[in-house]
């Protein structure tokens, strides 16, 4: 007598997730599914697609942190589930983001007086900070203007032309101009003259950039303060300025302490920082600091009482996760100055690395500083035959996310890579990336150079045995070499399997 009884060919729970039915047909894209699947094959099958992703850690492109202390992450996932902005709930969370923005404020030199409470507000990160910080320069600026009895509606800002995208969404969606300081090929920050010369009655602030996600390369915030401070005098304006610290506010006061590019500045009104960038919190964090309580309007903060006591804010969303706000707390009180200190000159050395061993093949310029962010970007000296854009294509084959990109208007004839040297890039990664990108130059040299050549022929007369060559300019030539090269690779990658 048979004692066992035989499942049955439905029953999904005892069969492994790749033995399933769930992944032998292709999920639905753009509607809901109609049934449930177990949460097994649910999550396999998310996992298995998120493995084409590429490495976060090396991610050389981002200046976004990547990697967390586990006691973080446990930190981060216990408070996951909270809602930053149910302040009265959690009350803990909210000192926490208090604290931040004091210690943020005493680290940029804010004039507070000894029990004095810093003015600041964390963000989702520092696009939101940007905007916060617009918003006052307009409004501040604005009510100037009404109460001289003067227009108010064509308010403007300067800044540099390689500034982020956020600014230009600022300007675009806020209605403000946005007037740009034009790079040069061998000045490709905004020059502080320039930028003053620009400066008219309608400005609401100049935006100084401490960390150019071009180059790396600080702006000279000390020059701009002093320049603007006359021309203030000799007009009667009083132009204001905002630093955007988003990379560089959490490197130059442990790695340049003298330099005077915050608070310690009297027409330095506001500065946004990332904490996710050199904070060294995972995505998801900034913070905008102001000098004083009269340099952010009251009537822009809003108070609310529907969930609980009264609660002021000034955030262009409501709801955002708590798990951000701890997480900077945490690198604050765990690294404190000697922690931080130590990691940006870790980082810094690890740059001076890459850069000796990128200059030592003889083969690269070299276009940012040794003084700014820790990263290096750099050129071919000799792009004829292949250029940037196809080193950053053949890295990718060793899992290397390099980019390749062209300087802004006036400068784009400069195409440089950029690696961002990042906390959990090690000496050993940077020696590693020198040999792979010398590897990936070999193997360049050894395909076939005559496409720069076959690209400037620009056509056969009716015989077929004349060549017609039409002289096209630089950037032309270059545009067109990647698009052939581009193709060239695609097609030798579906001859050979290389994926």
């Amino acid at each position: 007598m048979v004692l066992s009884n035989t499942f049955s060919k439905s029953d999904e729970s005892i069969h492994s997730t790749f033995g399933s039915r769930y992944v032998r047909n292709a999920l639905p894209r753009f509607k809901m599914p109609e049934n449930s699947i177990p949460k097994e094959a649910a999550f396999q099958i998310i996992n298995d697609e998120l493995m084409l992703d590429g490495n976060p850690r090396l991610n050389l492109a981002s200046f976004v942190t990547t990697w967390m202390e586990p006691e973080c992450d446990k930190l981060i996932m216990a408070s996951v589930n909270k809602n930053y902005v149910d302040m009265d709930e959690y009350p803990v969370t909210t000192e926490l983001q208090n604290r931040c923005v004091n210690m943020i404020a005493h680290l940029f030199n804010a004039p507070l007086g000894e029990a004095e409470a810093a003015v600041g507000v964390g963000t989702v990160g520092s696009s939101e900070a940007i905007m916060l910080a617009g918003l006052a320069f307009k409004r501040k600026w604005q009510n100037k203007r009404k109460a001289e009895g003067k227009p108010y509606d064509k308010p403007n800002i300067v800044t540099g032309a390689n500034v982020q995208v956020c600014w230009e969404k600022f300007a675009r969606y806020f209605e403000v101009e946005l007037k740009e300081v034009k790079l040069r090929e061998d000045y490709l920050v905004m020059d502080p003259v320039k930028a003053v010369e620009m400066v008219d009655e309608n400005t609401i602030c100049v935006a100084a950039i401490l960390g150019s996600t071009l180059n790396g390369e600080f702006e000279d915030v000390k020059l701009l303060n002093d320049l603007l401070i006359e021309k203030n005098k000799q007009t009667g304006w009083d132009t204001p300025i905002h630093v955007d610290a988003a990379s560089g506010g959490f490197i130059a006061p442990f790695l340049y302490p003298e330099l005077e590019w915050d608070f310690r500045l009297p027409l330095v009104k506001s500065i946004n920082v990332s904490g996710h960038k050199y904070g060294l919190v995972y995505a998801g964090i900034g913070w905008v600091i102001w000098r004083s309580k009269e340099d952010l309007p009251e009537e822009l903060i809003f108070h609310i009482n529907y969930l609980g006591t009264d609660q002021p804010t000034f955030t262009l969303n409501f709801s955002k996760g708590s798990s951000q706000v701890i997480a900077q707390y945490y690198q604050l009180i765990r690294l404190g100055y000697e922690g931080y200190k130590n990691i940006m000159e870790n980082c810094r050395e690890n740059m001076l690395v890459l850069k000796a061993g990128l200059e030592k093949t003889g083969r690269f310029n070299i276009v940012s500083k040794d003084n700014g962010v820790p990263l290096v970007a750099f050129s071919l000296k000799n792009n004829s035959c292949h250029d940037e854009f196809e080193v950053s294509d053949y890295l990718r084959r060793f899992g290397w996310i390099v980019p390749a990109y062209t300087m802004p208007a006036d400068a784009q004839n400069v195409t440089v890579l950029r690696v961002v040297i990042r906390e959990d890039f090690s000496r050993t990664l940077a020696e590693r990336l020198v040999i792979d990108i010398q590897k990936v130059l070999h193997e360049l040299d050894t395909l076939p150079a005559k496409i720069t050549a076959k690209i400037a022929l620009n056509g056969e007369n009716a015989d077929k045995n004349v060549t017609v060559v039409t002289k096209k300019s630089a950037i032309e030539t270059q545009r067109e070499i990647t698009t052939v090269w581009r193709k060239f690779v695609m097609e030798k990658k579906k001859m050979n399997g290389v994926c």
